[in-house]
């Protein structure tokens, strides 16, 4: 499409001129000669550049440009006036024009100064397109801009458009309906229905009517035909969640009705055929349930096309606070309540807390704050204890006689050639008698222990270890990261993470 430019000028014998400059331009021109006018068709055709005269009949120039600031329309301003001085164009970019071009207009002057500002417009739209494709911070439904998520956002994009089963993994809570409704919306579909199943609290009897439907009389009940949830999909999408759930007696019904596209209603005689795209999640993991005979391979081999792994909200990052922020303003407007934002103490507990229950136990958690509170900031002393709470240390004393007997034990030697695979524990930083609290090492010498005697968060110690050996190399986190035998990417994950950390407590 050819970019629109609005020519807003009261004097027709200068429009005419004006558009005899630009006629062999790769853009439309359109003339109005009011101010009324212009906003009556920047309304009904967004143009891409605006050149503006100044002395309007019904109004100043100047007032359509306030009403463009005032109601953020997406185009470039250029001024036009026979009344111009350097402190009116001055104010006039201030205000957002781009341009300012003094009368009588020489027609190379007004021919590059639009071309320029087009293809300004154009880079701008290019490089928005580019950030929402790949520095999405809300997508369908999702909020986030971490780069797990981002990858879930790309991978949605990608499969969306085909006629692909999905399959979404992932621990509950993490939002895997809301993935699915976001492929849903993505693809060709998104007009047609969106029609959810949770296998796991439908009754093992009602599975085969909820999903493919029943005729009058299938079992005690049934006083009329009922249409089933492969039919209500018809044309859009059917999402299975908690697939693993289902019976295996069921998993063998669907299985033929997704190799065919069709199926019989409970207690009928016809076959029904649908069009439907499949999309199936579960929190558990897959390959076990088929290794333990509670699912069919079969079935997992037709379903499991494209997967989506929906992560954790404590592998989101800053993404947790972002989420806790949205819950609060949400609730607290629903509400009306004075919450407006978290203190720095009350992010970093919500930040590094574990969240078992990912995404909906920190909705909850922040929607009990609000309701039981009306403050303007939520505080640490408003977080409940399961985020607050920290480990007891439990301090044993070893009696000195099994302490000597100790010492004289001598070590045993390992015979030439054995190698001894390392328990879990010796894999974890140990902690040597001399760094406990209270012994003559005291815990101020050991990086485990806090002045006070108490045990260090881990995420403490992990920080300070990566933090000291990037120092270590320089800088260069692939040397620090086999030094400490970790992941390059784990590495470079932990000290992003970090970073936006620290630059979102900076801006609270």
């Amino acid at each position: 499409m050819r970019p629109r430019v609005l020519l807003v000028e009261d004097s027709t014998s200068l429009a005419i001129l004006y558009k005899q400059y630009v006629k062999d331009e790769p853009y439309d021109i359109f003339h109005v000669e009011t101010g009324r006018e212009a906003i009556q068709f920047i309304e009904r055709s967004k143009p891409q550049l605006i050149i503006l005269d100044l002395k309007l009949p019904d109004m100043s120039g100047e007032d359509v440009l306030d009403w463009i600031n005032q109601n953020d329309i997406p185009t470039s301003v250029i001024i036009a006036t026979a009344h111009g001085s350097v402190d009116l164009a001055v104010n006039l970019i201030q205000k957002g024009a781009e341009d300012f071009l003094e009368k009588p207009i020489n027609a190379d002057r007004l021919k590059t100064s639009v071309a320029l500002h087009l293809k300004r417009a154009k880079l701008e739209d290019l490089v928005e397109n580019i950030q929402s494709k790949f520095d999405r911070h809300n997508y369908h439904g999702f909020i986030g801009s971490s780069l797990p998520m981002q990858a879930v956002y790309k991978t949605i994009d990608a499969v969306a458009p085909t006629s692909a089963s999905v399959f979404i993994v992932g621990e509950s809570g993490t939002g895997k309906e809301v993935c699915a409704e976001a492929v849903h919306r993505q693809s060709d579909r998104k007009d047609k229905p969106f029609i959810a199943i949770n296998c796991g609290a439908i009754p093992r009897d009602l599975m085969e009517s909820e999903i493919f439907g029943h005729v009058k009389g299938a079992f005690t009940g049934a006083t009329t035909d009922r249409k089933g949830a492969a039919t209500l999909a018809h044309g859009g999408t059917l999402f299975l969640d908690e697939l693993c759930e289902m019976e295996l007696e069921m998993q063998k019904k669907l299985l033929r009705f997704l190799q065919t596209g069709t199926y019989t209603p409970l207690g009928g005689t016809r076959e029904m055929k649908v069009d439907v795209r499949i999309i199936c999640a579960t929190n558990r993991d897959p390959l076990t349930e088929v290794e333990e005979g509670r699912f069919r391979e079969d079935l997992y081999y037709r379903v499991h096309v494209i997967p989506i792994d929906m992560p954790p909200l404590r592998e989101r990052g800053s993404d947790i606070v972002t989420l806790a922020k949205h819950f609060l303003t949400t609730y607290a407007k629903q509400d009306k309540k004075k919450f407006s934002t978290i203190d720095s103490e009350a992010q970093h507990i919500i930040k590094h807390y574990e969240w078992p229950g990912n995404v909906r136990q920190l909705q909850n958690i922040i929607r009990n704050i609000v309701v039981l509170n009306n403050d303007e900031k939520v505080t640490v002393s408003h977080l409940p204890a399961q985020l607050t709470k920290k480990s007891k240390v439990t301090k044993t004393t070893t009696p000195a006689h099994v302490a000597q007997e100790s010492a004289n034990i001598a070590p045993i030697t390992p015979p030439p050639g054995y190698t001894e695979e390392p328990s879990p524990s010796a894999v974890e930083p140990s902690i040597t008698a001399a760094e406990l609290p209270g012994t003559p090492s005291s815990a101020a010498t050991s990086p485990y222990f806090n002045s006070d005697g108490t045990i260090r968060p881990m995420w403490q110690v992990e920080r300070e270890a990566i933090q000291n050996a990037i120092a270590y190399c320089d800088g260069n986190v692939l040397n620090a990261a086999v030094m400490l035998e970790l992941s390059p990417s784990t590495v470079y994950r932990k000290k992003q993470a970090w970073e936006a950390d620290e630059i979102n407590l900076e801006q609270s």
